[in-house]
């Protein structure tokens, strides 16, 4: 395992398990199942920064898991109790420990899942250039951070590291993996999101947008896979700061953006080293969006 001075996680390793690696996370293939490890490593516009953020994977495991029990649908989670892991994996249960999980295999559908409930980030820009999100229409006299009239699918690509993410329009989605398949992700991403943001809302958190994964399993049924609403792939504001016209402080990741973006980063790797009081307002701005979501002290 490699940790970094302020004992975040940025590499797992466990010698003899085939294993590859994303921006976050480090999966090793266990033949009939896959250990999903989420590290601190933190990536913003697509470049993995050189630094991690210390817990940042144990809040993404447990809000992943929080929210796959919350939600009901069918998933790909086995279990995240370390001690009933296979043998081979006991030796590395502390450091796996809260941030991990052993999943089922599934065929990935390939296409990346938006739902926008508010008009924000690239979604606003492209509606102030051409009154347009994803390519749908939408009605004049929307202003930044509106609500929409309606749930918006924005579906992408998915793209390598390194690479960004294209927005996708409908139509090349039913190309990409066919109109059944299309359909069911477009009502499965709209039906979590809405169910998630009503309750979010009861927490005092708004759930401007979030990106969830599909995969199918041997039946071909659509499962939740990879992270669920986690800080990393949506976009909580606090209800009580939120106003129409601006975007509010958010419980994310767009603290680091917006640090980012003050010093000019060209969003090219490599990224810079975060300051450490960035690093620290980071790490408690995400224990904050999981004390807040789950009702549940983290320790």
């Amino acid at each position: 395992m490699k940790y970094d001075k302020n004992h975040a996680l940025l590499e797992c390793s466990i010698p003899g398990i085939p294993s590859k690696s994303g921006k976050v996370r480090d999966v090793y293939d266990l033949g009939d199942s896959l250990l999903m490890v989420v590290t601190d490593r933190i990536s913003a516009f697509d470049v993995i920064l050189p630094c991690g953020v210390p817990d940042k994977g144990k809040v993404l495991n447990r809000l992943s898991l929080f929210w796959m029990e919350f939600l009901g649908m069918k998933n790909h989670l086995i279990t995240a109790d370390v001690d009933a892991y296979p043998a081979a994996l006991q030796p590395y249960k502390e450091d796996l420990r809260g941030r991990s999980m052993l999943v089922k295999k599934v065929n990935m559908v390939e296409v990346e899942c938006i739902a926008r409930g508010y008009l924000t980030g690239s979604g606003w820009k492209e509606y102030q250039k051409s009154g347009t999100v994803n390519g749908q229409k939408l009605r004049e006299g929307y202003q930044n951070a509106s609500k929409l009239d309606e749930v918006l699918f924005t579906p992408t690509t998915k793209a390598a590291i390194g690479d960004h993410d294209e927005a996708i329009n409908y139509a090349q989605t039913e190309a990409l993996v066919g109109a059944e398949t299309a359909k069911a992700l477009k009502d499965a991403t709209i039906g979590l999101y809405t169910k998630a943001a009503d309750y979010a809302l009861t927490h005092g958190i708004i759930i401007a947008d979030t990106k969830f994964e599909f995969g199918k399993d041997a039946d071909g049924s659509l499962i939740l896979a990879d992270e669920v609403l986690t800080p990393d792939s949506s976009r909580f504001w606090p209800q009580e700061l939120y106003t129409v016209g601006k975007n509010p402080p958010s419980l994310d990741k767009q603290f680091v953006r917006d640090w980012l973006d003050s010093i000019h980063f060209n969003h090219q790797p490599p990224g810079p080293v975060l300051p450490d009081d960035v690093i620290a307002r980071t790490r408690d701005i995400y224990v904050k969006a999981y004390e807040d979501l789950s009702g549940r002290k983290f320790d």
